[in-house]
């Protein structure tokens, strides 16, 4: 509720998640939440478990005086197609989040299929190398599942790579462990491609990594707003001021690919280390006993985190002692650095410092008009164009005399003064000539208290789609996988069943991770995994793509230090890698 009353003063919107799968016995606690939630005037929630839409459409049609938020399909809904996101829209879904892995292309083909849905792309954060909502290899090693928020993260563990023979191709690698996605330079083109959101993961991250990254992206959003301002606008009111300039490569990255926004390409992936790596800041050029210098450009500072690919390929870090100049002493001489090491930052001690404090302020910018008549003094307060707004309005009776000093600097000055409020004068008319009058600084500060109070900023406004259960929505197939392994439909609960059922879909498997699905499985494998990175093109031997004929033999085959291994299986139609597992 808080969060609410404080977004809903900008316009800003606040959207909960509600985007994992539903267990029977807590059916019950996510009505209650739908209920809650419209309470506090949340604005949308954002689902992956077709049990919460017919829920939805329930509480709907039983209450119908209580305004639910809007109807998000999250990416966890497998959002990859036009056919997919155009059956969402027909359920009432506002809003659709794309999967990480379309490209520009891919994403205008859906916007000109369904254009009045709103889409909502990933910009910015952490991969996963599986579509979203179809990845089962977390459930299946560990019994932590993906589609509950419990990830044990299989695809930054190290695998060796091993064909039909038993060869072994690649050793001991991160081969499923993608870099970090920043599409920074890239909103315009996603903007263009029809998208009107844009979403930064941020997962388990820190204060400051929100801090730097919403600053950067929201500085170049501004610049987009700017550049074109008949064809966008910013969703909210307010204009933030920085205290800081926000670099993108000064916090938490594992490297950084626009991942498939212009089509596939190469070193999308990070195969020798998923950890932080950071910026870039030079190279080793000679070693002492205690210390070593770095060519390059940047500076250090005591207390830096650094970091370098070992001679084994693993990742190495160590902390700066002491800095002089270009020469550093670390805090213990790191065995394998040597001249010629590339050296990366991982933590900038000074950067984080600055970030520590506060870093932005957030402003709406009102004009002010002072008027005068026989009655008295009135004010109006009026707040940036272009949102849903209620003036604030103030008028207080005065006997007004005329001034015998000039009154117009102090009228300026006391109806400047906001303070606290989230407002910042942008410019104060004075009308009726007005200021020929003495007015007390008091009455100044009552008009202007009065009228601050009777602002109102709309932020929530009518779901474009009705949210009621509507006709001839079939559900399909949407991939050829969901047919021979149903339980991509994440089907965890007897609500969901029966929606599915409902749409034309009897016969689908429960939820991978209901108990029964493994041990009743028709197949002797189990698709664990859905990908558009593909193994076979990363290690240049996709003769589709230009790649050489590979000397191996297929299948191929990713295993665990354990010993438990996962056949590759290259869908070159649809151009995608799936992963299986034994049954």
């Amino acid at each position: 509720r808080q969060l609410c009353t404080y977004a809903h003063r900008f316009a800003a919107k606040v959207y909960v998640t509600i985007n994992t799968i539903i267990y029977e016995d807590e059916l019950p606690k996510i009505k209650r939440l739908l209920l809650d939630l419209a309470a506090i005037d949340v604005d949308a929630v954002l689902v992956q478990d077709m049990g919460i839409v017919k829920l939805y459409f329930e509480l709907t049609e039983k209450y119908p005086e209580i305004k639910l938020p809007a109807l998000h399909a999250s990416t966890q809904t497998d959002n990859r197609t036009p056919e997919k996101v155009a059956w969402l829209q027909s359920l009432g879904v506002e809003r659709a989040v794309l999967a990480r892995e379309l490209s520009a292309e891919e994403i205008a083909d859906i916007r000109r299929a369904v254009p009045d849905i709103e889409l909502e792309v990933f910009v910015h954060g952490a991969l996963c190398v599986c579509y979203s909502g179809v990845c089962y290899a977390s459930q299946y090693c560990f019994g932590r599942s993906a589609n509950r928020g419990e990830c044990a993260q299989f695809c930054r563990m190290k695998f060796d790579l091993k064909d039909a023979a038993g060869q072994t191709i690649e050793y001991q690698r991160h081969l499923l462990s993608l870099k970090d996605m920043c599409q920074i330079d890239n909103l315009e083109t996603l903007a263009a491609a029809g998208a009107s959101s844009f979403k930064i993961e941020g997962r388990l991250k820190d204060i400051n990594y929100v801090k730097n990254v919403v600053a950067a992206y929201s500085q170049r959003l501004d610049r987009l707003v700017a550049a074109h301002p008949s064809r966008y606008r910013r969703a909210s009111v307010g204009r933030v001021s920085y205290t800081f300039t926000p670099n993108l490569n000064k916090t938490f990255n594992r490297g950084f690919t626009p991942y498939f926004i212009n089509g596939r390409h190469a070193a999308i992936a990070s195969f020798d280390t998923p950890k932080a790596i950071g910026e870039y800041v030079g190279k080793v050029k000679e070693i002492r006993s205690n210390s070593f210098n770095v060519v390059g450009i940047a500076t250090f500072a005591n207390g830096d985190g650094l970091c370098f690919i070992n001679h084994e390929r693993e990742l190495q870090g160590f902390r700066v002692n002491r800095v002089e100049g270009n020469r550093l002493f670390p805090l213990k001489m790191p065995a394998d650095l040597h001249p010629g090491t590339a050296l990366y930052r991982n933590n900038d001690h000074a950067f984080e410092t600055v970030l520590a404090h506060q870093t932005a302020v957030r402003k709406i910018p009102v004009k002010m008009i002072l008027g005068h008549s026989a009655n008295g003094f009135s004010l109006r307060i009026i707040p940036q164009e272009g949102f849903d707004v209620k003036i604030g309005q103030s008028v207080l009776p005065f006997a007004a005399d005329a001034a015998q000093k000039p009154q117009h600097d102090n009228i300026v000055r006391q109806l400047s003064k906001l303070g606290n409020t989230p407002y910042e004068c942008a410019e104060v008319t004075i009308e009726n000539e007005a200021d020929r009058f003495f007015i007390p600084s008091s009455l100044l500060v009552e008009l202007r208290r009065t009228a601050i109070e009777g602002i109102e900023i709309s932020s929530r406004t009518a779901p474009k789609c009705l949210p009621t259960a509507p006709k001839n929505t079939t559900a399909r197939y949407w991939q050829p996988e969901y047919r021979s392994h149903s339980y991509l439909f994440n089907s965890a609960n007897t609500v969901s069943r029966a929606f599915y059922e409902s749409h034309g879909l009897a016969a689908i498997d429960q939820a991978f991770e209901i108990p029964a699905v493994k041990a009743a499985s028709s197949s002797t494998e189990l698709l664990i995994m859905q990908c558009r990175h593909c193994l076979k093109y990363s290690l240049g031997a996709c003769t589709k793509h230009g790649g050489k004929h590979p000397a191996w033999r297929e299948p191929l085959y990713l295993q665990l230090t354990d010993s438990r291994r996962f056949r590759l299986e290259f869908n070159c139609k649809e151009c995608q890698m799936n992963i299986y597992a034994e049954s």
